[in-house]
């Protein structure tokens, strides 16, 4: 039986086309948002399971909303989709009520046996994750990997306006003549920005690029800087 759910993600894009996967997949999705007044949608329609994405699950208030579903709604399971978090991100999640953590870069499949099992009241976090999280807890790293740095890195400047416009939406057209640029040398920037991120398709490198935070990083330049 597919499990009802509520999807809601930093970034609305990335919360439909969740959505509209699980859907396929026979879930009843109830509605797909962007966090903010996730816990006023929640509480509402009352599904069984609210997927809650995030890029910044260390930043202060992120869980914000789960404490509030939790307290007025404590039969919902709260399954959170996020980057490889820091020991803090995982012990924030669980404190505020979540029955299960999931990496964004997990496939489909992965994804809906944590909702599935949080669904059943089991928590639903990968024991890796947590061997992680104790791992990094007891031998922290001097400088902890900052993988939207890194992969600001491979890019250049008109590259990561290439992906920016990419991650708004725009399509080859629009891109061409925004930056100023022929249709063939736009669809080039997106060809080399796809190849360089290592993924498939535009919505699989807007999906990478805002769980990673390299849009929250490049958002302030990216107009008039390139």
């Amino acid at each position: 039986m597919g499990v009802r759910l509520v999807v809601v993600d930093d970034h609305r894009l990335l919360a439909e086309a969740l959505a509209s996967a699980l859907k396929l997949r026979g879930h009843r999705v109830l509605a797909a948002a962007p966090v903010a007044g996730a816990a006023e949608l929640v509480v509402g329609r009352a599904p069984e399971v609210c997927l809650l994405g995030t890029a910044a699950p260390d930043a202060p208030g992120t869980f914000d909303p789960v404490v509030r579903i939790k307290r007025e709604r404590p039969q919902v399971a709260v399954v959170v989709l996020g980057p490889v978090p820091s020991p803090r991100g995982i012990a924030a999640a669980f404190a505020a009520g979540a029955s299960g953590y999931v990496r964004h870069d997990e496939r489909i499949e992965g994804v809906e046996r944590a909702l599935v099992k949080a669904r059943a009241g089991e928590s639903a976090v990968a024991p890796q994750l947590l061997q992680g999280a104790f791992a990094e807890l007891l031998h922290p790293s001097a400088q902890p990997d900052d993988e939207a740095q890194r992969l600001l890195r491979l890019l250049t400047h008109r590259e990561v306006e290439v992906l920016v416009r990419v991650a708004e939406g725009e399509d080859t057209r629009l891109i061409a003549a925004g930056m100023g640029i022929a249709p063939s040398t736009a669809r080039t920037h997106v060809q080399r920005v796809l190849m360089k991120l290592g993924v498939g398709s535009r919505l699989e490198a807007a999906a990478l690029a805002a769980r990673t935070g390299l849009l929250d990083r490049a958002v302030p330049g990216q107009r008039g800087s390139f």
